[in-house]
């Protein structure tokens, strides 16, 4: 495992590998098992598993995680993956990282979301190169639209059903 790992409160980011994301592909959690991880109720969910292909090609630009792909969302108290966060690729050329984040619907409006984002948040404005950070929600996501209220983005657009936000490293 990973020696790259954030810690919450109540959570573990702990980065997705190229060998953890093919196992949960191929409906293999024995890899997981080996991790000490458990999989949560719904976990894989539909979001997930439409992400992990785009995680894989991520991780081959990289040696290793570098901790600007995507990272599993892991409740410290049972080690079960309950999510995601991460970025959508390497910083560009002004600093900036797209973030993305999605729990599985039975762990929701346990503020998770919003604790998971603000570690990577955190994690990423320690890291020289990363001046802001990005974020998009569909018009009518209330829910991802407060967390990302409540981590102080601000709202910089909207078309095509998103909102598009920023975030300004202070």
């Amino acid at each position: 495992m990973s020696t790259l790992t954030i810690t919450t409160q109540r959570l573990l980011l702990i980065p997705f590998t190229t060998s953890i994301c093919n196992a949960i592909l191929n409906d293999d959690f024995n890899v997981l098992t080996n991790y000490g991880l458990n999989a949560g109720n719904g976990y894989p969910d539909d979001e997930t598993l439409a992400t992990l292909p785009r995680i894989l090609i991520n991780l081959g630009k990289v040696p290793q995680p570098s901790g600007f792909e995507s990272w599993m969302v892991v409740l410290k108290s049972s080690n079960t993956i309950i999510g995601d966060v991460g970025f959508k690729d390497l910083p560009d050329h002004k600093g900036a990282v797209d973030i993305g984040y999605g729990i599985i619907e039975s762990e929701h409006r346990k503020g998770y979301a919003l604790e998971a984002t603000a570690g990577l948040i955190n994690w990423a404005f320690n890291q020289p190169q990363v001046k802001v950070i990005t974020a998009r929600s569909l018009t009518d996501n209330i829910p991802s639209a407060r967390v990302l209220q409540k981590l102080h983005f601000t709202s910089e657009s909207e078309h095509d059903g998103m909102v598009h936000w920023v975030l300004e490293r202070r």
